[in-house]
């Protein structure tokens, strides 16, 4: 496990770019502010001892319209000093206290939704999250991270350090006060000043120590949860998300002995983190009753001594406590201490990781070149693992050209085309693509959630288009019927068959007539008589597109100028002799 240096600096680097961020000033005022009430919180936690003090003094006399004055509006003593009621100072305690949650919280909010976009940007950004897919080198589960570990992050580090620095104020306010209550204690001769501080000072140093030897294991143990448990929930969006196949295959046995598995993954570990728990909690609460106690205890000799009246005695141990609580502040925290770097290990995980992907290799270089042809030369692409797909493969599509390519399964063909998108980064070569937006779609469209319209218009914004436009396009592609519920918001990736998702992709291109179009058996699901029309309606509808195409069918050929095989690595041309294959 890392050091206590290393963890700090990993920590900070996490923080660190909130608070010089955009939103700085905003993020720090608030952050004093909240830094305000919780020290006026424990201002008036130092004012409670001093009435206590009084009030029971007061009780102690019998001194009725003293304990009067106290419980209301305040009494001023025979040194003139005035003491407020409680009544006022709880007032005030319970507005200061509910301000600095609900500010808490704001800030939290804030720092939560910074901390998100950013995370969201760095993984899609220049393909981080295809790369880590690809790979699977990446950090696991990053919707967790992203959604989860990101709040916990941020309510964890707020609530921690705050409470670290209320102890640290806590503990210099009540030392001050302890130490001129306990006096001096002589041992073996050895005049002791300020006794009880030392004796807070070692009875927090041993309990912290112990809670460390019990507690520590809870660290690994809660980064380890949290990734079996998003492993867990993972597997079962996965069969949503795939019930057709499932229930095709008739793999429910299978799937749920998966699922199973998984979950007992989740119970182990929690058993795991419910015997350290127990274990630790056998300690604080042990450690926290005796503190209650304690205090009692080092202070009664000077009460019954005749040195301090009740008032000093109650005074005196609830000085001893907020020492005490103040200097045993990990002991009580290491719960939620232990989870915290759990957290921070798996955001700082899924940060290295992310830059990894973004600073790896890039893959063919695609550049935006000034003339009318898409050309490609020198493209050597390979597999993650290294196996190499095509040599030196070149190729050239002209503006308003249809190009055919075919070829045996597994040779390269899809990784051409996405080579040719700028996603694919294993490999070498050099690809120029003329302005103009270019349009890639794969044999399974890609449905985002929302409304049809949404899915249509994808990934243009569905305010650039009106509803007449879309609904000529449906009706081009033959999903007229679906016109009328461009407001609806469905999972459409299932609620629409396989052809009627492919002919969706075509109303797609059709909308957005870009300047090159990329069909990577995109009318596969559908049938000749309606593949050939939505072809033909590509090339009557899109005259200046340039269209690549990926098909087995020798009949696609008809619809296309030109056809290339790839094979052996290289795209050499098929001549209207040969039978694509």
């Amino acid at each position: 496990m890392r050091g206590l240096s290393p963890f700090l600096r990993d920590a900070w680097a996490l923080a660190r770019p909130y608070w010089n961020s955009e939103e700085r000033w905003k993020a720090r005022g608030l952050l004093a502010v909240i830094i305000l009430l919780n020290l006026s919180l424990v201002g008036m936690n130092v004012l409670l001892t001093y009435w206590q003090a009084a009030f029971y003094d007061a009780l102690q006399n019998k001194d009725f319209p003293a304990f009067t004055q106290l419980l209301l509006w305040g009494h001023r003593g025979e040194s003139g000093s005035f003491m407020p009621g409680f009544t006022i100072v709880a007032a005030l305690f319970i507005v200061v206290a509910v301000y600095q949650l609900y500010l808490n919280q704001a800030l939290q909010i804030r720092w939560r939704r910074w901390l998100v976009g950013h995370m969201m940007h760095a993984w899609l950004g220049r393909h981080a999250y295809y790369r880590m897919g690809l790979t699977g080198a990446g950090a696991d589960n990053p919707d967790q991270r992203i959604a989860d570990d990101t709040r916990l992050y941020v309510s964890s580090t707020l609530n921690l350090g705050l409470g670290l620095m209320n102890s640290v104020v806590t503990l210099v306010s009540f030392i001050v006060v302890l130490w001129g209550l306990s006096g001096a204690m002589t041992v073996l001769g050895v005049s002791i000043p300020g006794y009880l501080v030392w004796i807070a000072l070692i009875y927090s140093l041993v309990g912290t120590w112990l809670a460390h030897l019990i507690g520590r294991k809870l660290i690994a143990l809660n980064f380890n949860q949290q990734r079996v448990e998003a492993d867990f929930r993972f597997a079962l969006v996965r069969v949503r998300e795939n019930m057709e196949g499932i229930a095709l295959h008739a793999g429910e046995a299978q799937e749920e002995t998966g699922l199973r598995t998984r979950f007992n993954a989740v119970m182990a570990n929690w058993w795991g983190i419910m015997t350290a728990t127990k274990q630790l909690t056998f300690f604080t609460a042990g450690f926290g009753q005796v503190a209650a106690i304690f205090p009692f205890i080092v202070a009664a000799p000077a009460y019954f001594a005749g040195r301090v009246a009740l008032g000093g005695l109650v005074q005196t141990t609830r000085a001893f406590g907020e020492v005490q609580g103040a200097m045993s502040w990990a002991v009580t925290a290491y719960d939620e201490l232990a989870a915290w770097r759990a957290t921070v290990d798996r955001l700082t995980g899924f940060h290295s990781a992310v830059e990894a992907a973004r600073s790896a290799e890039q893959g063919p270089t695609v550049t935006q070149g000034g003339g009318t042809a898409l050309t490609a030369d020198g493209l050597r692409l390979t597999l993650p693992d290294g196996r190499v797909l095509t040599r030196d493969a070149a190729l050239r599509l002209e503006a308003g050209e249809a190009v055919l390519i075919t070829g045996a399964s597994g040779g390269g063909k899809s990784t051409l085309f996405r080579a040719l998108a700028g996603i694919w980064p294993f490999g070498t070569g050099n690809i120029t693509r003329p302005q103009g937006e270019a349009l890639f779609l794969p044999q399974r469209p890609y449905m985002p959630l929302g409304t049809l319209k949404r899915a249509v218009c994808y990934p243009h914004d569905p305010a650039d288009h009106s509803d007449a436009e879309i609904a000529a396009v449906l009706e081009q592609a033959g999903l007229s019927a679906l016109a009328s519920r461009l407001d609806e918001e469905a999972a459409w990736e299932r609620r629409l068959s396989g052809g009627e998702q492919q002919r969706l992709a075509v109303a797609r291109a059709l909308l957005i007539k870009p300047r090159w179009l990329f069909l990577d058996e995109a009318t596969a699901s559908l049938d000749p008589e309606a593949e050939r029309t939505l072809y033909e309606t590509l090339r009557r509808e899109l005259p200046g597109t340039a269209i690549l195409s990926i098909a087995h069918r020798p009949a696609v050929a008809a619809f296309h100028d030109r056809v290339l095989r790839l094979a052996d690595g290289r795209l050499s041309p098929v001549t209207p002799q040969e039978t694509p294959a």
